[in-house]
């Protein structure tokens, strides 16, 4: 997490982000502050479970707060000033030579989710068809070898 890397992500992505770290901030971490002293209360802490779990948990509600700071502070919304185009934040339609159609939102490569059908700008259709624009021929080179798609839309 110490790299300088700049994080790509869609308006979508990045409030989710800031959602999920005001709810650790506001709800999680007092709660997690309640169980300690709760824990805390009951005695020998050398041997006492609750103390430990809430130890456990409240490491990793504050590792997470860190990580999603970072990760705030190093990103970079996709703002979409590239109308026609492929970036990030564009839902895109490739028909493949076999004469299969798929749709897929372009997201940085935090948001990416293949099931969902959201391809990460990192993945080889997402390098190939960015900067293109609608009824363009592109070349994807995968791992398993190169192939030429259409991408015939571009929203």
């Amino acid at each position: 997490m110490e790299n300088e890397e700049n994080i790509i992500l869609t308006p979508k992505g990045y409030l989710d982000l800031e959602t999920e770290l005001k709810e650790l901030k506001t709800v999680v971490r007092p709660r997690v502050i309640k169980d300690l002293k709760d824990a805390r209360a009951q005695g020998d802490l050398s041997e006492n479970s609750d103390y430990d779990a809430a130890r456990n948990e409240q490491a990793q509600v504050e590792a997470r707060i860190k990580e999603l700071e970072f990760k705030l502070e190093h990103s970079t919304i996709a703002n979409g000033s590239k109308k026609g185009s492929a970036q990030v934040g564009s839902i895109i339609t490739i028909t493949y030579d076999d004469g299969e159609t798929e749709e897929y939102e372009l997201v940085g490569s935090m948001e990416a989710d293949p099931l969902s059908n959201k391809i990460s700008n990192e993945s080889p259709i997402g390098k190939a068809v960015i900067g293109h624009k609608k009824g363009d021929k592109i070349e994807v080179l995968s791992p398993n070898g190169s192939y030429i798609a259409t991408l015939k839309d571009v929203k």
